[in-house]
């Protein structure tokens, strides 16, 4: 008999909360091509669950996302002509960034440990962002020769100019007490009552009218937020442009061996 493997991203309904959990521990939870779609497919699913009044988004294991799978990334940075892959792939990522801030439910992000790059942003494109103690965020793009485009305008948006300009230039990550203080999170939760707690919060949000709440959500991401949409969309194009440099090939192959980059 073959075995078949788990889902890397699970989604789970349990009375009026919707769940979705990243599943691919060896590897921190870093995100596929293939687990994006999956992602996207898991919103779309959720979306006509009409008993479901607010996502939690979280990881398994000790990570809640580590971004994107750079091991895939360098793979593809070596073939030939990949800008139509790179294209596809951020076109992929806009998509599921501008799904979650459209969703007409609120979605809480768990971040029950680091949540880096994409990861990050994950956490950014939620409603309400909920940490435990081992959680940590960071955009180490740079580091690795590629930007983080479609992050920034999210980022922007959160927390301010300021703190956005030097978490993006530095690559530095910060933990959660420093995440709650720049206002990146709401508050700080013991791991084992993370998931708890965004039931909790659930349960206060189903206390107002699924109308009321969907309107004030779609005030906050489109009209005080009327260009995030379109920041993103150009965010993509300039991840993908990042994607196609010499730094990037080179930043990558030092990730995959191993070693500090040797930039051109």
């Amino acid at each position: 008999m073959i075995k078949m493997s788990e889902p890397q991203i699970k989604v789970k309904v349990h009375q009026n909360v919707g769940t979705v959990s990243i599943h691919r521990d060896e590897k921190r939870n870093a995100l596929t091509r293939a687990m994006v779609f999956d992602l996207i497919q898991a919103f779309r699913d959720l979306h006509g669950e009409k008993k479901v009044r607010a996502i939690v988004l979280t990881g398994g294991g000790g990570a809640f996302c580590s971004g994107l799978c750079l091991e895939e990334m360098h793979e593809i940075v070596q073939e030939d002509d990949n800008q139509d892959r790179w294209h596809q792939d951020t076109t992929s990522l806009a998509e599921l960034l501008q799904q979650m801030l459209q969703f007409p439910k609120p979605i809480i992000a768990a971040v029950n440990g680091p949540a880096m790059g994409f990861g990050a942003g994950l956490a950014l494109a939620s409603d309400i962002v909920i940490a435990s103690p081992e959680a940590r965020f960071g955009f180490p793009e740079p580091k690795r020769g590629i930007v983080s485009g479609l992050c920034t305008p999210l980022l922007h948006f959160r927390i301010g100019g300021s703190h956005t300009a030097r978490l993006l230039l530095t690559g530095e990550s910060i933990n959660a007490d420093r995440a709650l203080q720049i206002g990146l999170v709401s508050e700080i939760v013991p791991n084992n009552n993370l998931w708890a707690r965004g039931v909790d919060l659930t349960k206060q949000i189903a206390q107002s009218a699924p109308q009321a709440i969907q309107l004030t959500k779609k005030q906050l991401n489109e009209t005080v937020g009327e260009q995030l949409e379109m920041h993103i969309a150009l965010g993509a194009a300039a991840s993908a442009t990042s994607r196609t440099t010499d730094s990037a090939k080179e930043g990558l192959a030092a990730f995959v061996e191993k070693r500090e980059p040797e930039w051109p």
